[in-house]
C-alpha cells in the first residue's frame, strides 16, 4: 500500500468537489470563553450522511475499475465508514455488500439501507464482522474495502483539513477524533503540506486504545474495546494510517466515556449541534486539558453526528 501524497489530496479535492459542498468552520463565542482559547469547529456532521468518512467514499469508489463496478464492493463497519460507502455506490451505480456487527447503532443500520446496500449482520464487534467481510470478498469475488488501509480513503478524507486551512490559516493546531486512523493520517498529510508548523492532535477512547498503543509502541498492538463510541470502537489497528501517523502525528490523547458523554452536552448546550460520541472526542480532549490549549488557535474535527436517540437520552440524563 502507498502512503497517499498531498497530489493524491488535491486530486480527491477535485473528485469530491463535484458531489460534495465544503462543510461549516465555525467559531462560536461560548467555546472561546469556556476553554480561552480561539476554538473553529469543522462541521462534518453536516455532511449528507452526517460524518467526514463520505469524502473518502465518494473518492475511492468514484476511482473503481470497470471490472471492480461489475463485480460490487463489500466492506466491514460499525455504521459511519459502511454509509460513505453505501452513499458512494449509489452515487456511481455500484452494488454494496456491508458487514456489520450484530448490536451495530440502528440509525446507521437504517441509513445504510436507505442508500441501497445490503448489510449482514455478523459477530460481536467491528473486527469479527471485518474477518466476515474479508472471507465474502473472497467467496463472491467482490471488492474488500478496508474501512483504514486504502490509500484513497486518506487522500479523501484529509480534504477536511485542506479545507479548514485553505479557510483559517492561523490555526495552530487541528484536533482529530482516532478509530482507524484514516481522517487523523489524512489529516496530518494535508497540514504537512499547507504549514508543517500546525501540530495534528489524535484523540482515542481510553477504552479501546488500539491504535494510540500501537502509535506509542511503534509496532502492531491491540487492546480491549469496551467504549460506547462505536466510531472510535476498534481492537485492532490500521497499518497504514500508523505509518503516517508514527512520522507526523504531533500527540496523542486518550478520553474516558464520560468526558466524550460531557462533549456531547456542551456541543448541544453551547454550539447548537448534535455530535455523537466519537465526534465529540476531539473537543473531549481540550476539556480534559484546557491549559494546553489556553490561548491557542485551535480546529476540532467534528467528525460525526450520527447518534440514536436512545443513545443520546442517556448521555443528557447521565
Amino acid at each position: 500500500m502507498n502512503i497517499p501524497a498531498f497530489k493524491d489530496v488535491l486530486l480527491a479535492q477535485k473528485r469530491i468537489g463535484e458531489h460534495l459542498r465544503p462543510t461549516p468552520l465555525h467559531r462560536y463565542a461560548a467555546l472561546d470563553a469556556m476553554l480561552d482559547a480561539r476554538v473553529y469547529v469543522k462541521h462534518e456532521n453536516y455532511q449528507p450522511i452526517g460524518v467526514f468518512k463520505i469524502r473518502g467514499g465518494i473518492n475511492l469508489v468514484s476511482q473503481l475499475s470497470p471490472d471492480e463496478r461489475r463485480s460490487g464492493v463489500v466492506t466491514a463497519s460499525t455504521g459511519n465508514h459502511g454509509q460513505s460507502i453505501a452513499y458512494a455506490a449509489r452515487l456511481f451505480g455500484v452494488q454494496a455488500l456491508i458487514v456489520v456487527p450484530e448490536n451495530a447503532n440502528p440509525v446507521k443500520v437504517d441509513a445504510m439501507r436507505s442508500h441501497g446496500a445490503e448489510i449482514l449482520f455478523h459477530g460481536r464487534d467491528f473486527d469479527e464482522a471485518r474477518e466476515k467481510c474479508e472471507e465474502l470478498s473472497r467467496e463472491k469475488g467482490m471488492r474488500y474495502i478496508s474501512s483504514g488501509d486504502e490509500p484513497l480513503l486518506i487522500a479523501g478524507v484529509a480534504t477536511h483539513t485542506l479545507e479548514l486551512l485553505e479557510e483559517q490559516p492561523d490555526v495552530e493546531i487541528v484536533i482529530v477524533p482516532v478509530g482507524g486512523g484514516s481522517g487523523s493520517a489524512g489529516a496530518c498529510i494535508a497540514a504537512r503540506a499547507v504549514n508543517p508548523e500546525v501540530q495534528v492532535i489524535g484523540v482515542q477512547a481510553a477504552a479501546a486504545p488500539a491504535a494510540y498503543l500501537t502509535w506509542k509502541a511503534r509496532q502492531w498492538t491491540e487492546s480491549g474495546m469496551e467504549t460506547f463510541a462505536e466510531g472510535l470502537a476498534t481492537r485492532a489497528p490500521f497499518m497504514l494510517p500508523q505509518q503516517i501517523l508514527w512520522n507526523h502525528l504531533s500527540d496523542f490523547i486518550l478520553v474516558e466515556e464520560d468526558e466524550m458523554k460531557r462533549a456531547v452536552r456542551i456541543y448541544l448546550e453551547k454550539v447548537k449541534t448534535l455530535a455523537e460520541p466519537a465526534g465529540a472526542a476531539s473537543l473531549a480532549a481540550v476539556l480534559k486539558f484546557p491549559e494546553r490549549f489556553r490561548g491557542r488557535t485551535i480546529a476540532l474535527i467534528l467528525s460525526g453526528g450520527n447518534i440514536s436517540p436512545d443513545h443520546l437520552r442517556l448521555i443528557l440524563q447521565s
